[in-house]
């Protein structure tokens, strides 16, 4: 989104928000400023919630497949987006055009802890991973 500031500028020796053990720009940083691109639906995952994270809905649509992206992303700027698990994955590897990945996200908001669970399913879409929404 153009003109709305990311929320949080991490530094360079920040852990990575997606519970890798790497730095924030060792890790979902490159992906977020299009260096390289999530080689597995897992890795998108992690990088979209590091990409909730830091606020930057740009990358978030970007990595929306087109057929169910909306057309704008607000994101709320009092939830903090604090930790990520990955429960379970099918699929999705660097062998596959589909896969889906179960994970529980941690936040706080306005200083209350919480947490949302979803069974993520993601393609490839031009070549890339996309997020296409949550299974029914």
């Amino acid at each position: 989104m153009r003109g709305v500031p990311r929320r949080d500028a991490k530094p360079a020796s920040a852990p990575c928000p997606c519970g890798l053990p790497a730095t924030y720009q060792e890790c979902c940083g490159r992906l977020h400023r299009g260096l390289t691109a999530a080689p597995t639906a897992e890795a998108l995952m992690r990088s979209r919630f590091s990409a909730f994270s830091v606020g930057d809905a740009g990358y978030l649509l970007r990595t929306w497949h087109p057929a169910a992206r909306p057309p704008r992303l607000d994101l709320d700027r009092a939830t903090r987006w604090t930790r990520l698990e990955i429960l379970a994955t099918t699929g999705g590897t660097v062998f596959h055009t589909e896969g889906t990945v179960r994970f529980r996200a941690h936040y706080t908001d306005a200083g209350e802890p919480g947490s949302m669970e979803e069974h993520s399913r993601f393609v490839r879409h031009e070549g890339g991973w996309t997020y296409t929404g949550a299974e029914r």
